[in-house]
């Protein structure tokens, strides 16, 4: 097959992982990098012995690239998304999706338009620990499903984060920057969310920047710090999810639980492609550690974009879809919404959810 030729936008840190990754691509070419400081461009460029080192909109005009890989912060990931599907270019970016449900409906209304292909992080979903947890459900390993639960509990970045403003902004919090990897993860294990009944706040608004050139500068908190709340599936499970950067001592709480009829799945950290997935047995005081489906490291970002580039190519869907990336946005919102409005939120839209893809390695 021939490689599908790429270009990056934005070459901050996050761009490290997925150059060192997709370098051992069978599927993809990375040609070029761009971002708006040219001189960071041209450092990764040379990094990583990419050919050429853009600006955003040379990137954007070069008709030999196929397909962009928006790596911009998250404010810039909906007009990035659009500027590329404009250019008549596959897009791929990181999460979330875009940040307001009105850029994500554009972007998903400009890429069937134009006939290409939109997809989104995370794909940790693709590694060893979902895809195992994915197989054992389907197994029947705990019987039928009747609840789950997920947990981000920490204390803010702020302690470590040199510029730690965003995540006190609109668009970020604790939902926002982690939760599309626990959501992303219990839609591909349960299936679509039906609806969201939560409550939210800011419970420590007082944040003060602990590292850095910025230490001691005082934060402005503007979007919940805190979110509780419950999720029901189309299947009929009933979720508890809880994010939050107020947990400052930390939790001992399992980070996403499965409960059947049969038996509790232990699902390892989203946030990794790897991680051990146990269950516990009616009648059974301990926990098994299941067979894994697959090997994976702990940090292979880029298997949604091979494998999209494949759906490309076969003519068949993204499993790290722009559609799926859009329904986990709308539940993330539905969380804040749900809170101002006093109500349950019924979720517009819906995904398909797949069963385990052939997957393509990054080696």
């Amino acid at each position: 097959m021939k490689k599908m030729k790429a270009g990056i936008i934005g070459c901050g840190n996050i761009s490290s992982i997925y150059l060192t990754n997709l370098k051992k691509s069978p599927v993809i070419e990375v040609v070029a990098v761009a971002d708006i400081i040219m001189e960071r461009a041209e450092a990764r460029a040379a990094e990583f012995g990419v050919a050429n080192a853009y600006t955003v909109d040379e990137l954007l005009q070069n008709d030999e690239i196929e397909l962009v890989l928006n790596l911009t912060v998250p404010g810039s990931h909906a007009v990035t998304n659009i500027a590329a599907l404009e250019a008549g270019k596959h897009v791929y970016g990181e999460k979330p999706f875009t940040i307001s449900l009105e850029d994500g409906r554009r972007v998903l209304e400009l890429a069937e338009e134009k006939g290409l292909y939109v997809g989104t992080a995370p794909d940790t979903f693709l590694g060893s620990g979902i895809q195992t947890a994915m197989k054992a459900i389907q197994d029947g390993v705990i019987g039928k499903p009747v609840s789950a639960t997920a947990f981000f509990m920490g204390g803010g970045p702020e302690s470590w984060h040199p510029d730690p403003e965003f995540f006190y902004a609109y668009g970020g919090g604790p939902m926002l920057d982690m939760g599309p990897y626990y959501l992303t993860a219990l839609v591909k294990l349960l299936g679509p969310i039906r609806r969201v009944s939560a409550s939210t706040g800011i419970q420590i608004p007082d944040r003060v920047v602990g590292s850095g050139p910025k230490q001691g500068q005082k934060l402005q908190v503007q979007t919940p710090t805190h979110l509780a709340g419950t999720m029901d599936f189309a299947n009929g499970v009933i979720g508890t999810m809880i994010a939050s950067f107020d947990v400052r001592a930390g939790s001992g709480l399992p980070l996403i639980e499965i409960h059947g009829t049969e038996g509790t799945l232990q699902v390892p950290d989203p946030n990794f492609f790897n991680g051990d997935v146990k269950v516990k047995r009616i009648g059974s005081d301990a926990w098994e550690i299941i067979q894994p489906v697959t090997a994976s490291e702990q940090n292979e970002r880029g298997l949604g974009l091979n494998q999209m580039v494949e759906a490309i190519h076969n003519g068949s869907e993204a499993e790290a879809s722009g559609k799926l990336g859009y329904h986990v946005l709308e539940a993330m919102h539905a969380f804040e919404r749900s809170s101002i409005e006093g109500r349950h939120v019924l979720l517009e839209s819906t995904v398909e959810v797949h069963k385990k893809p052939e997957l393509v390695s990054n080696n």
